[in-house]
């Protein structure tokens, strides 16, 4: 007859991952000509669970490096840009309680386009986001029940110690 062990553990209860575009304008203090460069840094990112949905608050910094005054100086301008991404998650457990929330940027924030219309400066983003939900879990698993199975070794040179009892009178008459 096979026992059953319950083991309660963390494990990944839940995963998904999406890729998503984000368009922004950005204002430049002077007219540009030519978009000589474009970069993405400081993304940060955090997500909370809300119901079967995984927020994600983040943001990033863009810098856009452009030519003005017909192509005769050069400027940087830089905007950060927040964002709140909604991913969807289906849980392979019900849990309510306990529940950690990790995510990862699978891709991280780049320029796909980038653009001059009518003095702003238009981008294109992309980026690929993972989430996994962490929670508390219960596997069963099959226990046998094994007896002690050690092999008692006895070194040779141990003497049993034999207790000697203390005999304060000896009856004479026990021999005959």
């Amino acid at each position: 007859m096979n026992n059953y062990k319950e083991i309660v553990t963390k494990a990944v209860i839940g995963k998904s991952k999406k890729t998503s575009t984000n368009e922004f304008s950005m204002a430049v203090e002077n007219t540009p000509n030519t978009v000589l460069g474009c970069w993405v840094i400081n993304h940060k990112f955090n997500g909370y669970s809300n119901g079967d949905n995984i927020n994600v608050n983040g943001s990033y910094d863009v810098n856009v490096w452009y030519s003005y005054d017909n192509d005769t100086k050069t400027n940087v301008s830089k905007e950060t840009y927040n964002y709140n991404e909604t991913i969807p998650v289906h849980l392979k457990e019900n849990i309510s309680d306990g529940k950690e929330v990790i995510v990862r940027s699978l891709k991280q924030p780049t320029v796909n386009e980038v653009k001059i219309d009518n003095d702003q400066i238009k981008l294109s983003i992309d980026k690929e986001l993972a989430v996994e939900v962490v929670g508390n879990t219960m596997i069963r698993v099959p226990v046998e029940v094994i007896s002690d199975d050690y092999e008692e070794i006895i070194e040779p040179n141990e003497e049993k110690k034999v207790e000697v009892e203390q005999i304060d009178e000896v009856n004479e008459e026990y021999l005959d």
